[in-house]
């Protein structure tokens, strides 16, 4: 998509252009710390790497299998710590298959010299969160992973754990992405303005406005009827084939997943151990003017992870205009207990975050986004059976 034209699709956002003194950085302001050397690193930044609120990090040379996670810490750099805990070292550069249960380590082609003002948090992308693979960014001297502190200058890594799937990547695959943010703290949410700034933010199955259930975050609930399919999720399949990252389209789902089929009870009990692909009830926008991220973990409403890969785009759920919104896909883990959820159940939230200005590219298929029309989706990966279209 060219710039500027992400807002000519959407003529009825053309509302409010005002520009902010803080907020999340849009596609223009990152686009011009890559002009500036702010982020660059062993290669040029693609432009296809940049994403309406965000940019897409590449694995570099090389994988560290260790053997555990680690923090770096206030005092040490990541690869000061890595000879304690090192199992081997791979070569990513004609590929390499990540082993599930395994935990690695890997350089990125990017690099950070951030302005004092602007620091970083990071996700994984939504292909490699319907993978199960966690991922997670790791910047020297940090004592959090995902966050990136004002001013920092130096290398970044990713951690990556895949967790049912062996996984194939090579050096450029990307796994992960960073958001970078001016004068305000990772998760400052605007739920409430973003719900107030006369978008509607939440549509029912029918595609008719539904009041927004806001309280820290934008509520919505998991769906377990299924609508006109008896399919309500997928099951993850131990043991399946490797899956190549980079590979699109091309697998058979029959092959990695086992289809959850309605239940008379209504209830569907998560077991320890297994991850499953459901939906939310709720189809869901993003307005051009803000960006939002899912939180992946809320004790208060069950002992379970709802999402790996959190980052919503602005123009989520909008298509070229005529869209009423969009599902959110959850990729669900209980942790160590059973657990019976039931449909309808609250399940997550969603944070706004207010964007420093409106973006130059919204989110969309003219932007290479692959989810904005889903339905219940498996990944970028594989070949969707027609109740997924």
């Amino acid at each position: 998509m060219a710039d500027g034209e992400g807002l000519d699709l959407f003529p009825e956002l053309k509302r409010e252009l005002r520009s902010y003194g803080r907020g999340v950085l849009p596609y223009q302001e990152i686009k011009a710390l890559v002009a500036a050397g702010r982020i660059g690193g062993a290669e040029p930044v693609d432009e296809a790497q940049l994403q309406p609120a965000s940019i897409d990090l590449r694995l570099g040379e090389v994988a560290y299998q260790v053997r555990a996670s680690f923090l770096p810490g206030a005092r040490g750099r990541v690869l000061d710590a890595l000879p304690e805990l090192l199992i081997q070292q791979i070569d990513l550069r004609c590929g390499a298959v990540l082993q599930r249960g395994a935990v690695y380590v890997v350089p990125l082609l990017e690099a950070l010299q951030l302005p004092p003002s602007v620091q970083a948090k990071a996700n994984p992308k939504s292909s490699t969160g319907r993978l199960d693979v966690l991922a997670r960014l790791i910047a020297d001297y940090a004592e959090q992973f995902d966050r990136v502190p004002r001013g920092y200058h130096g290398p970044l890594y990713v951690e990556l754990a895949p967790r049912t799937f062996n996984v194939r990547v090579r050096t450029g695959t990307k796994l992960n992405q960073v958001r970078f943010l001016r004068g305000v703290a990772p998760n400052a949410d605007v739920s409430r303005k973003a719900a107030g700034a006369g978008e509607e933010l939440v549509y029912g199955e029918d595609g008719e406005p539904q009041r927004a259930s806001v309280l820290s975050g934008l509520w919505f609930s998991v769906d377990l009827k299924g609508g006109d399919s008896q399919i309500i999720g997928w099951k993850a399949i131990h043991d399946a084939p490797v899956i190549d990252a980079d590979r699109t389209g091309c697998y058979d789902p029959a092959d990695f997943w086992e289809p959850v089929r309605r239940l008379p009870e209504g209830a569907l009990i998560l077991k320890p151990g297994e991850f499953y692909i459901l939906g939310s009830k709720e189809r869901v926008r993003v307005p051009h003017a803000f960006a939002a991220e899912m939180v992946p973990y809320d004790p208060s409403v069950g002992e379970f992870r709802v999402h790996y890969a959190g980052f919503f785009d602005p123009g989520f759920g909008y298509g070229r205009g005529e869209l009423r919104g969009t599902r959110a896909i959850l990729e669900v883990r209980s942790h160590e207990v059973p657990y019976a959820l039931r449909d309808g159940q609250k399940i997550g939230r969603l944070i706004y975050e207010r964007l420093l200005a409106p973006p130059e590219k919204l989110y969309g298929t003219s932007a290479g986004s692959s989810y904005q029309f889903q339905r219940l989706g498996l990944s970028k990966h594989f070949r969707l059976p027609e109740h997924c279209a």
